[in-house]
């Protein structure tokens, strides 16, 4: 068989022919009948002697696996003709030539549109929830300048902050771009890298959508732009078109909003905190930004400035000798007085954060720009009736009180509150401070503050929802007794921590009801190390609390993270819900012609079990019944048998006093503050405010909070009623006391709530108990109404008795409050 021959047996997967020189294979001659089968079977071998067997199963099974094999072979070869290198590169090459021509079409029909940004502005109209006007905003405060009336170091914090390679590229990030039109294919929200040039030309020239269409648009535009116009132009209109924050466009207004000077007065730290404001411009705005917000923004202007000098915009020196600029106190835009600005504000982030939830925005920069450009119908879940009592209620109770010519510290009470329907997690109400004009932070939704001992029922909860043990693995129920000692030290942590009750009351032995009624700050420590402080921190984030970067330390248990009225009402709202999440939310319905967006949902899942979350509301009755809240609430004659759960909290050097509680139909937290008149408003004490406390003056959650709360929510309560609660343990049961206190040290008597003779008070106040009312001295015991606890004959001090002349005055350190 010639070469040829064997090439096509092999193409056609046969077996490669014997050589023609190579003599045939001798058969076997017949034998005997009897022998058929072995002769057939067997063959000679080189010798003429006999081989193994070539018949039978083995035959089979080679020729099945040969067979295989050789369609296999063939199978191979299909693949090997069809996927060539030459064929797979045509492909690819086709393909590039097709979207090189389709780019090339593209950039040819696509010109420089006209500038419709300033088009686009137009009014936001936010309504009431029965559909009536609150507020229209519209009023755009910009000034173009031109580009040399701001001073070239200025003009480089720009381009060091965004896009250092301004000067040097096309105008266009292609390695930015491509990622950002994959993720908005594959729907995997935003990336950053766009240049000056591209976010000029989304500002200016296109719309904020997250589309295919319009990222290549934005490519295309940014890259005639580059080509056609100067670099100076692109700066000029970028600074002058970008949004600042404070209602600010452009680099001209936003020099007035935060410095009161024109933009060609501006120092290179003031222009560097500028080009930073432009990553988050409300978040990063010092005057009303969170901690983390402050940090942020103070980081960002570093980096600004290091940038500079990388570049050699700026010398190294003069950069080592800049600090952080002043910035000037923020006016609200007209329209915006009384609670209008805060209503608007809150609703217009509450958007904000939805356009990049649901990938509208890519940024939240991006999502305000959005918000600010207009054309949005927001209707507010805020109950008219409701948001007008609740004014009326602070008013009366706290602002028609305070005098600052009279007295100093009357000027830095500060009061927010946010109040929050818990089947539904709507809003109705809101007090964000005196007026928007006047104090323009947002006092409702200021997380800058200490909750105090309302996160107390926080820690309940997570024990027990999590089954949490004590120390002598007994089971920890409302009913479970601790040791009340003032300071002592808690068992089982690793770091040491003896917190001191209000007053340096010693207790006793008291159960866990008692101890919250009277907010004994020593029980609530050992408790959190008894569940755990990070699972307390871990149901506290699912009640809706905020405690990224907390650490799991015992200090927390006196409430000494941040926190908002608004957050604090959804946390409580979680509770009276049954322990189902409600995340309180400002906006009712939204409309907008050019992007689609769906209000939050308020209502989710189970986080704790509705036993654990009634059982504290069955505790938190106790409070109002038989604890710190007492005299504002529980004797309030227009409660007329309302049920209420609760909690009262005064923070350390009373810097703030909170009361947050619900009816089974309402939730509402207060809180007042005490801030600065002065810039930079840091955190003051409010004692000593109204000059209405007798003695120290001491402002207590159960005082003008609790009166706040008291007066707002029994003036819109339409009816009365009951908790539906699925549990046995709190002040909702009447329970056998408690045992017997243990004998305390001989210089302080044990003053355990539930002892049946009248005993000598604390010898740290050596006082007569107060009634929180009436402010008299009494020495009868609290029965005007039964209680679901035993009575008690002597009331200790609390955390709510109002100050008394008679007491002596304590040392200026501070020491933990309730």
């Amino acid at each position: 068989m010639g070469r040829a021959e064997e090439r096509r047996a092999r193409q056609r997967g046969g077996r490669r022919s014997a050589p023609k020189s190579r003599p045939p294979r001798p058969t076997a001659p017949a034998t005997h009948s009897g022998s058929a089968a072995t002769a057939q079977d067997t063959a000679p071998g080189p010798a003429g002697t006999a081989t193994a067997p070539t018949g039978g199963r083995a035959a089979a099974r080679r020729d099945a696996r040969k067979g295989a094999a050789k369609g296999a072979k063939a199978e191979r070869g299909r693949i090997r003709r069809l996927f060539t290198w030459k064929k797979m590169l045509g492909t690819f090459l086709g393909l590039c030539l097709l979207v090189i021509g389709a780019f090339v079409v593209l950039y040819m029909t696509t010109p420089i549109p006209a500038g419709n940004a300033a088009a686009q502005l137009q009014s936001n109209v936010y309504k009431y929830s029965d559909g009536t006007l609150l507020a229209r905003d519209g009023d755009v405060n910009r000034e173009n300048v031109d580009l040399s009336q701001v001073p070239k170091d200025v003009q480089h914090t720009f381009v060091a902050a965004e896009n250092k390679t301004f000067y040097d590229d096309s105008g266009v990030d292609f390695k930015g771009t491509t990622r950002g039109l994959l993720n908005t294919v594959l729907g995997r929200g935003a990336q950053g890298g766009s240049t000056i040039t591209q976010q000029y030309v989304k500002n200016y020239y296109l719309t904020q959508e997250q589309t295919v269409t319009r990222k290549l648009k934005e490519l295309v535009i940014s890259l005639k732009l580059d080509r056609e116009k100067s670099k100076d132009y692109i700066l000029a209109g970028y600074i002058n078109t970008s949004y600042y924050g404070r209602g600010a466009y452009g680099i001209q207004a936003a020099s007035q909003a935060y410095y009161g000077v024109d933009a060609d007065k501006l120092t290179v730290p003031q222009g560097a905190y500028l080009a930073a404001l432009l990553q988050a411009p409300s978040q990063y705005d010092v005057s009303t930004a969170s901690e983390t917000g402050k940090k942020l923004v103070t980081q960002r202007w570093n980096y600004v400035l290091d940038n500079m000098v990388e570049e050699d915009w700026l010398d190294a020196s003069d950069r080592a000798g800049m600090k952080f600029p002043e910035i000037k106190e923020p006016k609200a835009a007209p329209g915006q007085e009384g609670q209008v600005g805060y209503l608007v504000k809150a609703a217009n982030s509450e958007l904000e954060k939805q356009l990049v939830a649901q990938g509208v925005a890519e940024s939240r920069e991006e999502a305000e720009a959005m918000v600010n450009a207009g054309g949005w119908n927001i209707t507010l879940t805020i109950d008219k009736k409701k948001q007008k009592a609740l004014q009326a209620s602070v008013k009366e109770q706290l602002t028609g009180k305070l005098d600052p010519k009279e007295r100093k510290v009357d000027a830095d009470v500060q009061a927010g509150a946010a109040s929050v329907d818990p089947k539904t997690g709507a809003v109705v109400a809101m007090y964000g401070g005196v007026d928007y004009t006047k104090h323009y932070i947002n006092n409702a939704t200021r997380t800058d503050y200490q909750p105090a001992s309302t996160f107390k029922p926080v820690i309940l909860a997570a024990a027990l929802d999590q089954g949490a043990v004590t120390q002598d693995d007994e089971k920890i129920t409302a009913d479970t007794v601790y040791d009340g000692t003032s300071k002592r030290p808690v068992v089982g942590s690793d770091i040491g921590f003896a917190p001191e009750n209000e007053d340096d009351v010693d207790y006793g032995p008291v159960p866990l009801q008692t101890a919250m009624n009277k907010s004994v700050n020593s029980v609530f420590a050992q408790l959190g190390v008894d569940v755990g402080m990070d699972k307390v921190l871990k149901t506290a984030a699912a009640l809706g609390m905020d405690t990224q970067d907390l650490k799991a330390v015992p200090a927390q248990t006196l409430g000494t993270m941040g926190a908002s009225p608004l957050q604090m009402a959804g946390v409580y709202a979680t509770l009276d819900n049954h322990g189902r999440k409600v995340t309180p939310t400002l906006i009712k319905a939204v409309e907008n012609s050019a992007h689609a967006v769906k209000p939050a949902d308020p209502i989710g899942g189970q986080v704790i079990s509705r036993e654990a979350a009634d059982s504290v509301t069955s505790v938190l009755t106790g409070v109002v019944d038989d604890g710190t809240a007492q005299g504002s609430v529980r004797d309030n004659p227009r409660r007329n048998g309302q049920k209420v759960a609760g909690k009262t909290g005064t923070s350390d050097d009373n810097k703030s006093a909170w009361f947050t509680a619900y009816t089974p139909d309402l939730v509402t937290s207060v809180g007042l503050f005490g801030e600065s008149a002065k810039p930079p408003h840091p955190q003051v004490t409010l004692t000593g405010a109204t000059g209405e406390i007798p003695g120290k003056g001491r402002i207590n959650g159960g005082g003008f909070p609790a009166r706040i709360w008291a007066d707002y929510t029994f003036g819109v309560s339409k009816k009365v009623s009951k908790f539906d609660l699925d549990t046995d343990q709190g002040a909702a049961v009447r329970k056998p006391a408690p045992p017997s206190p243990s004998k305390s040290p001989s210089e302080t008597p044990s003053e355990e709530p539930t002892t049946k003779e009248p005993t000598k008070e604390p010898t740290k106040s050596e006082k007569p108990s107060e009634s929180p009312t009436t402010e008299k001295p009494t020495d009868e015991p609290t029965t005007e109404e039964p209680t679901t606890e035993p009575p008690t004959t002597t009331a200790p001090p609390t955390e709510e008795e109002p100050e008394n002349p008679l007491e002596p005055q304590r040392d200026q350190q501070a020491a933990p409050r309730n």
